[in-house]
């Protein structure tokens, strides 16, 4: 069984952004899924996406897993660990323009015997940019299944090892490393020249 794989999530309806699609939103003339999958491969990794449409994403020549389960963010990260076919999947949501390999490396680096590592950046937990072991998918799971379908909840009971911010500081000289594009405001952060 390889080491690691990689999966980006792909859902949301991107309320605040007009509805669009966040993967494809462009930030300095290169959608967000494009510089992930560049970051991925400069690992020599190439990415599965999964989302609750596939429609949006035909024609990229990306593998796109749906959704196992409806529970938001929670059913996406229990898909990607619950279909992965490696000992560790490395979980990124499709909304942060600026993860770099060198820092997607770091984190599988990191990985150990812990059942994930997870960024936490301020002491805000970054469990949507995060490596996971797929022996916690029944757990995930079973958070799904009581209802409990907050993410930090679910990995918050997990062995974490966690990146803080003097972890993160060598990968994050402008402070965006770990930005979502969430918010006409978060877009404007990321590409202060562009119009939504």
């Amino acid at each position: 069984m390889a080491a690691w794989s990689a999966c980006i999530l792909a859902g949301g309806r991107g309320r605040r952004l007009a509805g669009r699609i966040k993967p494809l939103v462009e930030v300095s003339g290169r959608s967000i899924l494009a510089r992930q999958i560049e970051a991925l491969a400069g690992l020599g990794v190439r990415p599965v996406l999964i989302a609750p449409d596939p429609a949006p994403f035909a024609g990229l020549g990306l593998t796109v897993w749906e959704d196992a389960v409806a529970a938001g963010s929670l059913g996406a990260l229990y898909t990607a660990v619950h279909r992965a076919d490696t000992t560790h999947v490395l979980v990124l949501a499709g909304d942060m323009p600026f993860l770099s390999s060198a820092f997607l490396g770091a984190l599988v680096g990191l990985a150990g015997d812990h059942d994930a590592v997870v960024p936490r950046p301020r002491g805000r937990w970054q469990p949507l940019c995060a490596l996971y072991h797929r022996r916690v998918a029944p757990r995930l799971r079973a958070a799904v299944d009581a209802g409990h379908w907050r993410v930090t909840e679910a990995v918050a009971a997990l062995d974490v090892r966690t990146l803080d911010d003097a972890d993160l500081a060598p990968f994050d000289p402008d402070g965006r490393l770990l930005l979502n594009v969430n918010t006409p405001d978060d877009y404007l952060r990321a590409d202060p020249d562009a119009a939504l």
